[in-house]
């Protein structure tokens, strides 16, 4: 039996396997408190025609369909709630399901999103934590992944390795957010390529599907 009030790491569920080489761009956002307005806002501003957007936003398992639902509603993209294997789409998001993990999976050049059953991670299931390295372990360096408002640490860890494996990294700045704790651990790890407000997020979405936001390694990272 588990400890709730224990704080569990992702390698108790997800073993870390950086994936190293090119492949399809993916785009990756983690979120708390705060996060379902803040979510809505930006698919709300996006266009069609974009990489696969995965989402993992803390939810209770009886709001996350509705939540879904809502936001296909509001937005040009198609929305699907995680509850069964399907395969990532482009102009389409996958939003994980409320008391379960989103693990992504490679098979060849496509990307698979399912469900996993298993204990709080980062005290918390969904665990942004876990999609992030699930992310790394299929995407690496295709990615964009987004820690947006919320309270506490959860994604800090995948959204470090995904950095130290060449993806680009954004943080929700401190006026936008409604809570700044997980972007403010994860900027404290040094794992952010750059700090945005909320207004910005959409326009960083496009410029990386159009190859127009790019990483570039240095020595120092």
């Amino acid at each position: 039996m588990t400890d709730i009030n224990k704080k569990y790491h992702p390698d108790l569920l997800l073993k870390s396997d950086p994936y190293k080489g090119d492949g399809k761009k993916l785009i990756a956002i983690g979120a708390s408190t705060g996060g379902v307005d803040a979510i809505a806002k930006i698919l709300q501003t996006l266009p069609r025609n974009l990489p696969p957007i995965v989402i993992t936003q803390h939810i209770p398992g009886n709001f996350s369909t509705s939540f879904a639902q809502r936001l296909n509603r509001i937005s040009e993209l198609d929305v699907y709630e995680v509850r069964e294997k399907v395969i990532l789409k482009d102009s389409c998001v996958y939003l994980a399901a409320g008391g379960l993990h989103m693990v992504l999976k490679r098979i060849r050049n496509d990307y698979y999103a399912e469900p996993q059953e298993g204990i709080r991670i980062s005290r918390h299931c969904p665990s942004v934590d876990v999609m992030f390295r699930s992310v790394n372990n299929v995407a690496g360096k295709n990615v964009l992944a987004i820690i947006m408002t919320g309270m506490g640490d959860d994604g800090s860890i995948g959204i470090k390795e995904l950095y130290n494996n060449g993806a680009y990294t954004i943080a929700q700045d401190e006026a936008s957010c409604v809570v700044f704790g997980m972007p403010k651990q994860a900027i404290a790890k040094g794992a952010i390529c750059e700090i945005v407000g909320l207004d910005s997020i959409g326009n960083k979405i496009v410029s990386f599907a159009g190859g127009n936001l790019k990483r570039i390694i240095n020595e120092n990272d």
